[in-house]
């Protein structure tokens, strides 16, 4: 009994010592880990330290960098719109110098026939930017015995001429003007109607003075000088009949109306058309040259054979007199001997190979003609 209150004593004893022992283990352990833990705060508070440092001192640079962007973005801004500023004021000038000579230009053009003058100068320049100077003649009576006038100009095609005349009533054109911008209904449509009155007695003049068939085409052409005046008509209706204006022009009196590019198409189109006909002119006189030539062949070759023929017939009287010849000449021979063996030839007959006056061996016919082939 008392062994075993001693075994159980020391047992406790050395229960409680390897508790104390762990205890104490526990406790260094403990302290082992609020050192790491302390040491790796103040690691941490010292990175995130510089880290703030560092981005403070990067926003501060920024900050500066932004700073003097700013100031010179401002300054280059400021500069570039004083410049746009000024330039702009220049080119308002440059309008108003503009405005000044045109409204100078127009003036001293105010009268019909200055406007007359410079229309046809443009129809001058486009006739000859398109078409050869042979193609076209200016200021042409077309009907001498009738009237002195002329036509400014004519397009010839082969023997016809085509009269083409400019027309620019510049002041019914202005008065369209004016009352569209005024916004006034019934001043434009007067005025529009004013413009086509215009352009009929144009067309009414130009076919009874330069319309002069076979000398001329059975149409002639009013050349309008801007294509607005060329819209202006084109879009023009009577109020009544409802008839387009161009449309009208042409059946009434022949007479088209064309614009700046209307009359550049027709002008090319004619000269296409000329140059087309030249060729086919060209065409026909060597076609015909080339029958006559062929038939010329044909004549030619068929008076080779018959000179061939003739040649054979010559050659086989030249061999027939060639026999005869040779008989004489040996009727001869046998008349200075008349011991010869050749006496006893009554009929003697010719060698096969015929010889000539010359003594010579004469050639075949076919042997000629291939010598001379």
């Amino acid at each position: 009994m008392d062994i075993f209150l001693i075994i159980l004593n020391i047992l406790v004893v050395m229960g409680l010592v390897i508790i104390i022992y762990f205890n104490i283990q526990n406790f260094k352990d403990k302290k082992e880990i609020e050192a790491l833990k302390e040491s790796q705060n103040n690691h941490n508070n010292q990175f995130v330290q510089e880290l703030k440092n560092s981005i403070n001192s990067q926003m501060s640079s920024m900050s500066t960098s932004f700073n003097s962007l700013s100031k010179d973005v401002t300054r280059d801004m400021t500069k570039a719109l004083t410049e746009v500023d000024q330039k702009v004021g220049t080119f308002n000038k440059q309008v108003e110098g503009l405005s000044k000579s045109s409204e100078n230009f127009t003036r001293i053009l105010s009268g019909v026939k200055q406007y007359g003058v410079l229309a046809e100068f443009s129809l001058a320049s486009l006739l000859k930017d398109l078409l050869p100077a042979s193609q076209f003649i200016e200021n042409v009576k077309m009907k001498p015995g009738e009237t002195q006038d002329t036509v400014e100009f004519a397009v010839k095609l082969e023997d016809v001429l085509v009269p083409i005349d400019s027309h620019w009533p510049i002041e019914k054109y202005k008065a369209i003007d004016d009352a569209f911008q005024n916004n006034d209904k019934e001043a434009l449509a007067e005025a529009r109607k004013d413009l086509a009155t215009a352009y009929r007695n144009k067309a009414k003049a130009v076919s009874e003075k330069y319309i002069a068939p076979p000398k001329t085409t059975d149409f002639a052409i009013v050349y309008a000088p801007t294509e607005g005046l060329f819209a202006e008509l084109s879009s023009y209706r009577d109020p009544k009949t409802k008839e387009l204006l161009l449309q009208e022009l042409m059946t009434k009196h022949k007479v088209t109306v064309a614009g700046p590019n209307t009359l550049s198409a027709l002008l090319q189109s004619y000269h296409l058309g000329f140059q087309t006909l030249k060729v086919q002119k060209n065409a026909t006189q060597i076609y015909g040259d080339l029958r006559s030539i062929t038939t010329r062949f044909e004549k030619h070759f068929l008076g080779i054979t018959v000179l061939r023929k003739k040649l054979d017939e010559a050659m086989k009287a030249t061999d027939l007199f060639g026999r005869d010849g040779r008989a004489i000449m040996r009727t001869l021979e046998n008349i200075k001997n008349p011991n010869s063996d050749d006496n006893n030839d009554d009929d003697p007959k010719p060698p096969k190979s015929p010889i000539s006056s010359y003594g010579q061996a004469e050639e075949t016919i076919e042997e000629k003609i291939e010598k001379v082939n």
